[in-house]
């Protein structure tokens, strides 16, 4: 007889009902997963100890990857095959790549998006992203002993559909469940305010490897509410790693850093990036590169030189911070507080232009590599249904204005930007000509009035439109836009009913067929994936029996025999010695049989325990 546990209606029965659910920040720099345990965010190490995973992939001729610090040890001798900042690249054509001559890959340029070819053929960054957050998957289940049942994703605030559309089919090639994605300034307000309970209006400055995000947040009684968003998706730590490698090519009399050879150009950044750390703790360091030919370039830098060299760039953050202000038509001084979000905010450059603005120190003290994370645990686990977290509602924001093209190349914007999330938007279009019977539909997206400036998101066309003079038809065409900021549109003829739909993914080269295609690649592990499923499963049902059987003996010791209770105790301490070692499913399996059976009897007492304290003292006729 299996051990009975009592709950409350509507609560889960045990604590080892829990869902396993993940928040991962995907950065440009270095990638983390953290989860929530015993109502608490952590980050989950490697089994190294490591929190941080270089967003880094090395692509070997055998087909086989490395990933993480393995990856980095060869991107300065084996840098067209090592595909660092990939989130740079994502979801981006060559043309949108200002840096593209500064970075050592060879790049093919597909119908939307951007590829590296490599030794072991063309991979996107979507196949780069997948194989990092296919890492991460492994870290937490072999952390958690169980399979994932979702996670939710940062992306910056400022990426667009494409760039989202893209990170959701990294996750699906890595084989997670996205519960959803989440602008990273968002997740790590969630992790300020619900660890401070704080209420006012705060600005998250978040200033990453490859991207910055400013985010204007109220935050009031549980509710997060996004009021206004910029930033910048192609500037981060890496373009003031270009600077100062930049600023030592020059020393030497090298016009520019594309003018190197692809490890040449790796070895410099990789020196560029080991400075720019050092100066957040020193007022100077040298910068030392041994280039693969042997020469050895050295020069002392100092922080002053530094802040001179890339004032430009703080000066953009600075300018898309203020612009986000006068979106949320709000003042510096109407800010609580600043939070720093991001590797890169540790430059004491960044901190005193934050500082300057606001008239106030930032906020700080949560590390800014792993605050985009804990928040995103935080928020997986409400979505998995856990109950952690049921007092706050969050409500993101659309970063960029979405519209239709119309004629003249004009755009009509139906959702502006800065719009809560989610929603839906409907306006009604006529015709153009008499007796037109369809209607062509572009939807772009931008803050401009052309469309010729615009990004170009879908097309798609509406037929059946009964013939009559212009401007006699109506078609209503609607916006909806998910929680994850993805957008559907359908237009439908209000006479007739006809309608035409499109979901927005936008194409950049990776169709579902190519998606398919790469699932495929994964059959030859089915076999390793089953008995990987096998062992994962016998561990979840040997540590549920175990935490019922410890509850159990908690609160009822008192109805065992000193030696019923030293045999129990003595088949728990197998399972757990099981668990603990890692055993093989079928030991897990027969430890688990022996707790049940050993438990059979108590199970029975604590079974009549129960009933007769629910009978105590009530007259028999009661009960009919």
């Amino acid at each position: 007889m299996a051990l009975l546990q009592i709950a409350e209606p509507g609560r889960a029965a045990a604590p080892h009902q829990h869902r396993l659910a993940a928040g991962i920040d995907l950065g440009t720099t270095n990638s983390l997963v953290a989860t929530v345990q015993s109502a608490v965010a952590r980050v989950l190490p490697d089994a190294q100890g490591a929190l941080l995973l270089p967003s880094v992939v090395r692509y070997l001729p055998s087909g086989e990857t490395q990933v993480g610090h393995e990856a980095v040890a060869h991107q300065t001798d084996d840098p067209a095959n090592t595909v660092v900042s990939a989130k740079r690249l994502i979801g981006r054509r060559l043309a949108d790549l200002r840096e593209a001559g500064a970075l050592p890959y060879r790049f093919v340029d597909g119908p939307g998006m951007v590829n590296v070819a490599t030794v072991a053929g063309e991979r996107s960054p979507v196949e780069v992203s997948a194989e990092i957050l296919r890492a991460l998957r492994t870290r937490a289940e072999a952390s958690l002993g169980g399979e994932l049942a979702g996670v939710v994703i940062t992306v910056p605030a400022y990426f667009d559909d494409a760039q989202r559309q893209a990170t959701k089919d990294a996750a699906r090639l890595a084989g997670l469940t996205v519960l959803r994605l989440m602008n990273e300034p968002t997740a790590a307000a969630v992790a300020y305010g619900l660890d401070r309970e704080a209420e006012g209006t705060f600005a998250v400055y978040d200033l990453g490897g490859g991207t910055f995000d400013i985010s204007i947040l109220r935050l009031s009684k549980g509710v997060f509410e996004v009021l206004a968003t910029g930033g910048d998706s192609a500037l981060g730590g890496d373009d003031f790693d270009h600077a100062v490698a930049q600023w030592l090519c020059e020393a030497y009399g090298v016009a520019s850093l594309a003018a190197l050879a692809p490890r040449q150009q790796r070895a410099l950044l990789t020196a560029a990036r080991a400075a720019k750390e050092a100066l957040s703790q020193m007022e100077a360091t040298d910068v030392s590169v041994v280039l693969p030919d042997g020469v050895t370039w050295r020069r002392t830098l100092s922080r002053a030189a530094f802040a001179a060299r890339c004032q430009a760039l703080v000066e953009r953050t600075i300018g898309a911070t203020r612009r986000a202000l006068r979106d949320a038509k709000l003042q510096p001084a109407d800010i609580a507080g600043v939070v720093l979000v991001g590797g890169a905010t540790r430059m004491p450059l960044a901190r005193d232009a934050v500082r300057t603005l606001f008239g106030r120190p930032p906020l700080a003290d949560i590390d800014p590599d792993q605050v985009v994370a804990l928040g995103a645990a935080r928020q997986a686990d409400v979505l998995a249904g856990n109950g952690n977290g049921e007092g706050w509602l969050l409500l993101d924001v659309c970063p960029l204005s979405l519209g239709l093209e119309t004629m003249g190349g004009l755009v009509e914007k139906i959702i502006p930007r800065n719009s809560t999330l989610p929603l839906a938007r409907a306006q009604e279009f006529t015709t153009f000509k008499d007796g037109q019977t369809a209607m062509s539909i572009h939807v772009v997206q931008g803050e401009r009035e052309s469309v010729a400036d615009c990004r170009s998101l879908a097309r798609f066309e509406l037929h059946g439109i009964p013939p009559a003079v212009a401007g006699a038809a109506r078609i209503r065409v609607t916006f909806q836009i998910d929680a994850d900021g993805l957008l559907a549109v359908t237009a439908r003829e209000q006479t007739t009913g006809t309608e035409a739909r499109v979901e927005v993914k936008p194409s950049y080269g990776l169709g579902d067929t190519e998606v398919a295609a790469m699932l495929k690649e994964a059959i030859d592990t089915s076999v390793d994936d089953m008995q990987l499923r096998t062992l994962r499963e016998a561990q979840i049902d040997a540590r549920r029996l175990l935490d019922a059987t410890e509850t159990a003996l908690a609160a009822d010791a008192a109805l065992l025999s000193e030696a019923e209770f030293a045999a129990i105790r003595r088949s728990a301490f197998r399972v757990a010695d099981a668990l603990e070692v890692g055993a093989a499913a079928s030991t897990l399996r027969a430890t688990a049989d022996e707790l049940s059976r050993a438990t059979e009897t108590f199970a029975a007492r604590r079974m009549d325990a129960s009933i007769r304290h629910a009978l105590s003292g009530r007259a028999l006729d009661s009960l009919a």
